[in-house]
């Protein structure tokens, strides 16, 4: 609930973490001359569908290769499949061919679905991620920390595999048939840490069963039934499941593990009613459904003032892909194509975020269980996604998945949504221009912040643009604003002899100022 509490005159508002009694937020206030990044080539999608069929041969050759018995793939493109196929068998000794609509275990890929879970109860105002995870779990406020000074665990550190529980793969995978009875029994043993939380990454299948727990406790129903009515319905996943059980038979992928030249079926693992395991891991879906949950998270992005149509709001679907635990960097990096390309990588909710050296971003998580592996990988910027499953243990999707989206991107010619520049930004432009280069009247213009003159005296901005428009010569013409976001960037001025790039900030007055400023010669090869 909301507590009023005076503190030095102030109000200040303190959000409970069991709150049944929030106020739903204010309408928000915006901006609706805010334009959001736009694709600039109208010919991107013929330009991928061109290649689908080279995509086809790599994932083909992929499964030959590790020996998937079958592999099923997707590639979502602006929000829709675009292409799908399969190869192989979901079921060797029936010989039932995979196709799109067979229904894979994805394992680990569960994990997104319970951390928006998580974020549409917080959306709702009954809980709050750094409430302590014991709020809603009890039996965790009796556990032994490995230090006196340890902060109790938070639900945000179970989103991020930061409550420094141990990585447990694979010993988390057979935990799958527990009940919340067996979870709580184990609690009650006491948990070993391997760091103390909030202070490092170490993936944790416990972690997430716990935020399963939580969504039943909070929102009343067992966690399979609230993603299930409130994420897979609206998003019209309507034959997803946790229970193989209730799969049909002939849809149903048998999970194999390859051993000793041959495939050896593996026993699938039931998701019990009373557990929460399977919060991390025991969802069910085809790549047809799948597709649709891609579609939501690609259509999160740009930011825009467009109508929320999803079930849970784009905010929180970025939000899930922010990078909130940092957990690698690796500088050796090398792209399927033989390039070296240094990349960092960070834990969001549920999911991964990689970001290279030429500034692409990635956002995926990958799937592995006894009989099963599968990925899925995302690039906001580039609107585009792939998805891949197949039935073989802890069958590698990784890198595949990058290699066909670099493949794309190179072999079309993608590039990146532009962001339109702002009104402020072009005006801005136009004021700096006219100035240029004598700064005649500059202080009177009354377009510059508070800070500008003292920061940039008059008669060194003066000399500074005089010597540089001497140097280019003939102006020849003023090239279009390159913003980097709404309140900042640069544009060209081309002349005969040499171009000036001019660069500007403005302040967060409105409306927005000039507060910083720098104009120089661009180097020969540029021109």
């Amino acid at each position: 609930m909301k507590q009023i509490l005076a503190a030095a005159g102030m109000t200040v508002l303190l959000y409970s973490c069991g709150n049944k009694n929030q106020y739903p937020p204010d309408p928000v206030l915006f901006d609706s001359s805010y334009h959001p990044a736009v694709f600039t080539d109208t010919a991107r999608l013929s330009k991928i569908r061109q290649y689908l069929p080279v995509i086809d041969s790599i994932y083909r050759k992929h499964a030959e290769e590790n020996h998937f018995p079958a592999i099923s793939f997707g590639i979502v493109v602006d929000g829709e499949l675009i292409y799908k196929n399969s190869y192989g068998y979901t079921d060797i000794a029936k010989k039932i061919p995979a196709s799109s609509s067979s229904m894979f275990r994805i394992a680990s890929m569960s994990k997104s679905f319970t951390a928006m879970a998580i974020l549409k109860l917080r959306d709702e105002g009954k809980l709050y991620l750094d409430c302590p995870a014991y709020f809603f779990v009890p039996e965790l406020q009796h556990i032994k920390y490995p230090t006196a000074d340890a902060p109790p665990i938070t639900i945000r550190h179970l989103l991020t595999h930061g409550a420094g529980f141990p990585e447990d793969n694979p010993w988390g995978d057979r935990q799958l048939a527990d009940s919340d009875k067996d979870l709580m029994e184990f609690i009650g043993k006491q948990i070993s840490f391997s760091n103390p939380p909030g202070i490092a990454y170490e993936y944790s299948n416990l972690g997430f069963a716990l935020l399963g727990k939580i969504i039943t406790e909070v929102s009343g129903v067992p966690y399979q039934q609230y993603i299930k009515e409130n994420i897979w319905k609206p998003l019209g996943m309507v034959n997803a499941e946790w229970e193989y059980a209730n799969v049909p038979a002939d849809k149903l992928a048998h999970g194999y593990r390859w051993l000793n030249n041959q495939w050896n079926e593996e026993q699938l693992l039931h998701d019990v009613p009373d557990g929460s395991w399977g919060a991390m891991g025991s969802m069910i879906t085809s790549i047809d459904e799948f597709a649709k949950y891609m579609a939501l998270h690609l259509s999160s992005w740009p930011p825009s003032n467009a109508k929320e149509t999803g079930p849970v709001n784009r905010s929180s679907v970025r939000e899930m892909h922010h990078p909130w635990r940092w957990n690698g960097f690796n500088a050796a990096f090398t792209y399927p194509d033989g390039r070296s390309c240094p990349i960092t990588s960070a834990y969001c909710y549920g999911l991964g975020w990689m970001k290279d050296c030429e500034g692409k971003t990635y956002i995926s998580h990958s799937g592995g269980l006894p009989g099963f592996g599968s990925q899925w990988r995302i690039m906001p910027d580039y609107g585009i996604g792939v998805v891949g499953f197949a039935n073989r243990t802890y069958s590698p999707f990784g890198g595949v998945n990058i290699r066909v989206l670099d493949t794309l991107i190179k072999l079309a010619g993608l590039q990146p949504r532009q962001l339109p520049p702002s009104a402020i930004l072009e005006q801005r432009k136009n004021e700096l221009i006219k100035l240029l280069p004598d700064w005649t009247n500059a202080e009177k213009s009354g377009i510059f912040a508070e800070n500008f003159f003292p920061d940039y005296p008059i008669d060194s901005l003066k000399k500074e643009a005089r010597d540089l428009f001497a140097k280019a010569g003939k102006i020849v013409e003023i090239k279009p604003m390159k913003p980097e976001n709404q309140l900042r960037g640069s544009f060209i001025i081309h002349g005969e002899k040499a171009d000036l790039e001019v660069y500007f900030t403005l302040s967060p007055e409105r409306p927005a100022l000039v507060q910083e400023y720098h104009i120089r010669e661009m180097p020969p090869l540029v021109r």
